[in-house]
């Protein structure tokens, strides 16, 4: 049976990818996980009591375009964060997590061909896997940008030809930045943006980690376009309430951006996707409606954040996340180092070359590296991060003696 060619090139999911690699490997201590982002503080409650008290609509089939209370709390919550008004009925879509979002905003946006050619799609390098998924998916080629030190952790696509630029239907970018934890001020954003409508093509936002940062709100894309008078068909964000509010599982996120970029969405999944189930829509629009549970979150990842200060800032790959809940630490080899931090001591971080690809003109700029999570209690972090200075300043020793 043969398989689509455009997939063939479709790299292992780092996940599976880390499993083969420590297969067999006995834990050197008691495990801890801190390589997948998945939140670890509490639920907020009002989302059992939302859906319990909404049980009963399991049995309908929800709304295509979510309800009009989840849209109208998605864009007062837009308008609150980031004083920028949309309309909720025409600017504003529910999605499954963001994934959905980010995937099927290609299928639904970028043309079959443009200047005469393949379409591109512009992603950071490392970068979350459903962009380069998605390019392929509508038949364009994925074009992974460095986002390393030298470019500060963010893509530099103002730097590519303008032979290459004319052929880009959408740029993804993700603020703050998974794995490496950089934001984008507002003059990046602008650039990009300037850049977008001379080569006219689309900005993907993808902002699920933009309430989780140490001091400041990052600034969001919709905000800088608004300043910009930019054209609103320009811009799309997407966002969810697995980090914000701690529901990974609930499934629940939303893109914004111009009337018909949106109405492009709503069609696509009217032939081919599924909306939220209404207790989960109900659910949703409790949360975006609340930002006392958030705060309290961003409170416990702030010591988090503290503790990573103390615990690492002396080794040398060491630096603090600008937003989001990842350390994004050189340790030279970041696949042998993730092998021996699990076999000495039963932490597991991410190698970074997983979450990164070599091209022609540079090697995988995620290999150096580990991605740790954030997630787990206080307690287990501090404990994940000992083991990983004492296991790095081993090695660090090691390759100097």
């Amino acid at each position: 049976m043969q398989f689509p060619a455009r997939f063939a090139d479709l790299p292992e999911y780092a996940f599976p990818r880390l499993r083969k690699l420590l297969d067999g490997v006995p834990a050197g201590g008691p495990e801890l996980m801190m390589t997948i982002g998945e939140p670890k503080h509490p639920l907020p409650a009002l989302v059992a009591e939302t859906i319990a008290a909404h049980a009963g609509e399991f049995a309908l089939y929800p709304p295509n375009d979510g309800t009009p209370a989840l849209r109208a709390a998605i864009a007062a919550w837009i308008d609150r964060r980031y004083g920028v008004a949309l309309d909720p009925e025409t600017q504003v879509f529910p999605l499954n997590g963001t994934r959905e979002g980010l995937f099927n905003l290609a299928i639904a946006l970028s043309p079959e061909t443009k200047a005469g050619a393949r379409p591109l799609v512009l992603t950071p390098n490392p970068f979350y896997q459903a962009y380069g998924a998605a390019a392929l998916a509508v038949g364009a080629e994925p074009l992974p940008v460095p986002a390393t030190k030298a470019t500060g952790f963010l893509p530099d696509y103002t730097a590519l030809p303008p032979k290459v630029l004319d052929r880009v239907t959408l740029a993804y970018v993700c603020s703050p930045a998974n794995p490496q934890g950089a934001v984008a001020g507002e003059d990046w954003w602008k650039a990009l943006l300037a850049l977008a409508e001379r080569h006219d093509f689309r900005v993907v936002s993808d902002e699920c980690y933009a309430e989780i940062y140490p001091e400041t709100p990052p600034p969001g894309a919709l905000r800088v376009a608004y300043d910009a008078g930019a054209d609103p068909e320009q811009v799309l964000v997407v966002n969810s309430l697995s980090k914000r509010s701690n529901a990974p599982g609930l499934r629940s996120g939303f893109a914004a951006g111009g009337p018909r970029s949106i109405a492009a969405l709503r069609q696509l999944r009217a032939y081919g996707g599924a909306p939220l189930p209404l207790p989960i829509q109900h659910a949703s629009t409790a949360l975006w409606q609340d930002e006392a549970h958030v705060e309290a979150s961003r409170a416990l990842y702030r010591e988090k954040f503290a503790a990573a200060d103390r615990i690492l800032g002396n080794l040398p790959g060491y630096r603090a996340p600008e937003g989001g809940f990842f350390l994004w630490l050189r340790v030279g080899d970041g696949e042998a180092f993730a092998h021996r931090l699990w076999r000495e001591t039963g932490v597991r971080v991410l190698p970074g070359g997983y979450l990164g690809r070599a091209t022609d003109e540079s090697p995988n700029p995620g290999d150096p590296y580990v991605r740790v999570a954030l997630v787990a209690p206080l307690a287990q972090v501090e404990r994940g991060l000992t083991a990983i200075r004492n296991t790095l300043s081993k090695t660090i020793a090691e390759e100097t003696a």
